[in-house]
């Protein structure tokens, strides 16, 4: 009988993570970085966690939409401009927006100070190699933009121009 005690009890596990300031993999490009804190393989793909530091006058994303992921931004620090359609707003340290998918949204530093904003995938649809792909293309001399595009639609976003 006891093969049958797994059907009516939880067993218990801890996998839980703690990253601490600064902690997780870190991709830098033109000034700017992202810092991959819970990552797909952490979570099943079930959601994504992305520490993104923009240098001051950067853009962060253009306007964009997700089909089968929300994004949310925390801001952790700084004043980034978000854009939702046809409405921007400037965001304060604490604010936090929910951008479910198929709403147009990005976001930029527009300060003259670094910015730091949490963003949380859901599902993570293996957003780090999006970062990671990123992160190559901007390193190189010449950006293409074909590669960006394709990249882009790879994980689940789609210019809106």
């Amino acid at each position: 009988m006891k093969s049958e005690e797994i059907f009516f009890e939880d067993v218990l596990v801890n996998n839980s993570l703690v990253l601490k300031n600064g902690d997780g993999e870190k991709l830098q490009a033109n000034g700017n970085s992202v810092i991959l804190k819970v990552k797909s393989e952490d979570t099943n793909d079930q959601l994504g966690a992305y520490e993104v530091n923009l240098k001051p006058s950067s853009v962060g994303a253009k306007p964009h939409y997700h089909r089968f992921m929300d994004e949310t931004f925390i801001v952790l620090k700084g004043s980034p401009t978000v854009t939702m359609g046809e409405k921007e707003m400037v965001l304060s340290e604490g604010d936090l927006v929910f951008i479910p998918k198929f709403s147009v949204h990005g976001f930029r530093n527009d300060s003259d100070s670094h910015c730091k904003i949490l963003i949380v995938f859901n599902p993570a649809m293996k957003r780090e190699g999006f970062f990671r792909g990123l992160s190559n293309l901007l390193a190189s001399d010449k950006f293409d933009e074909a590669k960006f595009k394709k990249l882009y639609n790879k994980y689940d976003s789609y210019l809106v121009e």
